[in-house]
């Protein structure tokens, strides 16, 4: 595990321990829900373990949905809304009740070697698997809007990939529309929490990936633009906390196995352990906290919209 230098205070919560509800009146309403990516791998390398620990986690700040940051199904996504690894890496594996749904999901690339079809017909059929387009958005409360995208389609050395499953699906894609939707959509919306949740990084220090630079390049300016607060990501599988270009980068990519990660340029926290990470909202505050595969507290830190 690396963890950046941080003072006492930061390791514990980023701000003293008062957590959300010094932020908010207890009367304020409030949403909360658990992020986790990265995970398919047939309940190995920990993912049975992050995903009752999750559950736990989930019963206890009543979470109303699950996300899920992309590379759902390892090493080749799924070939059918019919394939064993429904069950074996999904149905078998989140069973707590308090992870009974709804799941709002993106695609990873691991996805996208398979037939990432095959999850969006899943999702037609199944309503716990909420996946109803390549990009969509959600809001579950009039003070948040999560907007979901596609974030391998924009990444180049998958389209260079000759007679590669990945590259034949990212070609049928129209990055240019998805992105004119995200800035539309961002444009339009009032919600006083603005998150993005997409696979790949944008800010990163993780050891495999880093930051992802089609993404700083056409993604990062709209959010900025449009006021966004929050990118969730998985891709690097490790759990990460950036405050950098004006907002807030979370990877929750650590649903099974894990990789070396570190400090970069405005890391708050950084951690190589399977976990998962959760959310509560409030109007005025968001609390981000993470928790590892034996659902013990490595991080806690509260954002203050507007701050």
């Amino acid at each position: 595990m690396i963890v950046p230098r941080l003072s006492r205070r930061a390791l514990i919560g980023g701000v003293p321990l008062v957590g959300l509800a010094s932020q908010v009146s207890a009367a304020e309403p409030s949403i909360a829900f658990v992020a986790v990516g990265d995970w398919g791998r047939d309940g190995a390398a920990h993912q049975r373990d992050v995903a009752a620990a999750m559950g736990a986690a989930a019963a206890a700040v009543g979470s109303a949905f699950t996300v899920s940051t992309g590379d759902n199904f390892y090493e080749n996504g799924v070939q059918s809304a019919t394939d064993a690894q429904w069950r074996t890496s999904f149905e078998d594996v989140y069973t707590h009740p308090a992870l009974a749904g709804p799941w709002h999901v993106v695609l990873g690339n691991h996805d996208y070697r398979g037939v990432p079809q095959a999850e969006l017909d899943y999702a037609a059929t199944h309503p716990r698997w909420g996946l109803p387009a390549r990009y969509y958005t959600v809001r579950p409360t009039p003070f948040v809007e999560l907007f979901f995208i596609d974030t391998a389609p924009l990444v180049h050395s998958y389209r260079a990939k000759v007679h590669s499953a990945i590259a034949a699906n990212v070609a049928s894609q129209d990055v240019d529309a998805q992105l004119a939707w995200l800035d539309r959509s961002l444009a339009k919306s009032d919600a006083a929490w603005k998150i993005v949740v997409g696979h790949h990084t944008l800010r990163s220090g993780g050891s495999e990936h880093g930051d992802t630079p089609e993404l700083v390049e056409r993604v990062l300016p709209i959010l900025q633009r449009r006021g966004v607060q929050v990118y969730l990501n998985g891709h690097e599988h490790d759990l990460q906390h950036i405050a950098r270009d004006g907002m807030h980068f979370v990877c929750s990519g650590a649903g099974s196995e894990v990789r070396p990660t570190g400090p970069t340029i405005g890391t708050k926290f950084a951690l190589s352990r399977s976990g998962f990470a959760v959310v509560q909202l409030a109007a005025a505050a968001l609390r981000l906290e993470f928790r590892d595969y034996t659902g013990a507290s490595v991080y806690r830190t509260t954002i203050v919209r507007g701050a």
